[in-house]
């Protein structure tokens, strides 16, 4: 969804849609001008909005994770009575955060699915009891902070350019652009999983477990799987996995994971000579058409058969790297 409005409650019933509890307060209709954009990632939203007014706005919601940075040089933002630093994105799970600013603000948001988060941290971490909860708004250090500010500008361009037609066949990189969102921002905000997160990994019965999951990967690379679902059906975690593979075939999951889906797109491109191969290799979920060439002429020997117009797409994204 993109679109531009002076008109403030076509502007608060947008937010709203994406988080119910967000409210504009005290606007000034005469500054008033609002640049929106969003786009869906699975049970998570990308949001990123241009707003210039003077603004006094607050979001909170229980059902829903939602990390936000707000950039302009006057914004206040705050939680209660405790100053929030709007230099950083902050994240809440529920608790009320407050901004306020005048002039022009660039605001850039996730907004996460909270069960729908917390359903695939059980999947990493292996266990199903687990309870995902923010323990602090602000990041763990300037470090992380910065990594989340590259993550959401890598999401914004990705998302755009699978945007409008052939979205349908972009489910399998929409998946997996969700969780390295979610991966990411786990990792840059205190949450009561964060200990879970570090702890060492399952290592147990890697035989088997490795031989379940090739096999899953095998019948489903053409879905948008991601390797938590490959872990599920393997009865192990992610992490548990990711230790299994690497003592028995000294790879990752994502990376036999990677390799089945390449196979897949070999498959396509030469049982059909007249097929994009840029719409193929985004269809099996690889980002960029040049670093899926070059992916394609090591497993392979030598390139796909690349027409014309996907030759300049991949000169267009030779600089272009992937999460």
């Amino acid at each position: 969804m993109q679109f531009t409005s002076t008109d403030v409650n076509v502007v608060e019933a947008t937010w709203k849609r994406f988080v119910p509890s967000a409210s504009l307060q005290r606007v000034d209709p005469q500054r008033f001008r609002f640049d929106w954009r969003s786009a869906g990632l699975g049970s998570a939203t990308l949001v990123r909005y241009d707003l210039a007014a003077q603004i006094h706005s607050t979001a909170g919601s229980e059902e829903q994770l939602l990390v936000c940075r707000v950039d302009s040089p006057v914004a206040r933002v705050w939680s209660h009575r405790s100053a929030i630093d709007p230099r950083a994105p902050w994240l809440t799970d529920g608790a009320p955060v407050q901004a306020a600013w005048h002039g022009s603000a660039q605001v850039r948001a996730l907004v996460f699915d909270r069960d729908a988060a917390q359903a695939r941290v059980r999947l990493m971490i292996g266990d199903d009891t687990a309870i995902l909860r923010s323990t602090g708004t602000g990041p763990v250090g300037a470090a992380e902070a910065s990594r989340w500010e590259r993550m959401f500008h890598y999401l914004d361009t990705a998302v755009g350019e699978v945007a409008g037609e052939g979205a349908e066949d972009d489910r399998m990189l929409l998946s997996e652009l969700e969780r390295h969102a979610l991966v990411m921002t786990l990792s840059t905000f205190p949450t009561t999983l964060a200990h879970a997160l570090r702890r060492p990994a399952q290592r147990s019965g890697a035989p088997v477990t490795v031989r379940r999951a090739l096999a899953y990967i095998d019948e489903n690379a053409h879905l948008p799987i991601t390797v938590d679902d490959v872990a599920a059906a393997a009865f192990i975690s992610t992490r548990g996995l990711q230790y299994a593979f690497r003592r028995a075939l000294d790879i990752t999951p994502a990376q036999a994971l990677r390799r089945a889906r390449l196979d897949g797109a070999r498959r396509e491109i030469e049982n059909s000579g007249s097929a994009s191969v840029a719409a193929v290799a985004r269809r099996w979920g690889f980002t960029h058409p040049s670093r899926f060439v070059a992916a394609y002429r090591a497993a392979y020997g030598a390139p796909p058969a690349v027409r014309t117009e996907d030759a300049r797409t991949m000169t267009a994204d030779e600089e272009s790297v992937r999460p």
